[in-house]
């Protein structure tokens, strides 16, 4: 399992509050909407350096479980 703590951080102090890579104050926004856009996760990771392949890749991979596991919610 994923520890969503290392992985995004989200303080209302900074970056207005919304959810950033750890570390960073790159939105993780950005990166569903580059995806979203039909652009690599190589251009993603290529366009801001400061996030690691390591952190999007856990984001990607925790998201997907989240929305497997409301899959399988919707079912029962």
């Amino acid at each position: 399992m994923v520890n969503l703590h290392k992985l995004i951080e989200r303080d209302p102090e900074r970056a207005e509050g919304v959810a950033v890579f750890a570390g960073t104050l790159i939105p993780v926004a950005f990166m569903f909407e580059f995806l979203h856009d039909d652009q690599t996760l190589e251009t993603f990771l290529d366009q801001f350096p400061s996030v690691s392949r390591d952190q999007a890749s856990g984001v990607l991979g925790a998201s997907r479980d989240l929305l497997l596991t409301l899959q399988q919610n919707l079912k029962s």
